[in-house]
């Protein structure tokens, strides 16, 4: 991964490589849709999104974006993802450049996770 000294989202992703791009770009959205309050800003140099905690993150590397949660994701997520073609870790998804974004898949995730943000930040 590229070093990077964004001060903002915009500016991370514009000096990003070309390839990654779109999906960044696709992916900000889909994030900022599906939890709309999440606060966007630059922690530990990448995009991060914030809701009652930490929620995602995202990085551009040489040839993926990596999606990485501030939770695990689920066993049958990952294997649903595998099962796909994306490539997973305890907490990431990698999207490689000639791979669609799995919109649905995110969408149903990032929900999950706000819940639990919601859920952990009551108990407080």
């Amino acid at each position: 991964m590229k070093k990077y000294s964004a001060n903002d989202v915009d500016e991370y992703i514009a000096s990003s490589g070309e390839e990654a791009r779109p999906t960044l770009v696709e992916l900000r959205k889909l994030t900022k849709a599906t939890v709309p309050d999440a606060e966007e800003k630059i922690s530990w140099g990448v995009p991060f999104y914030w809701y009652h905690g930490a929620l995602v993150g995202l990085a551009a590397y040489t040839n993926h974006v990596s999606y990485g949660l501030a939770f695990a994701l689920q066993s049958s997520d990952r294997e649903m993802l595998e099962e796909k073609g994306y490539k997973t870790g305890k907490k990431t998804v990698q999207i490689r450049f000639d791979q669609k974004v799995p919109a649905a898949a995110i969408r149903r995730i990032l929900k999950a996770q706000a819940k639990m943000n919601e859920a952990k930040r009551a108990k407080k």
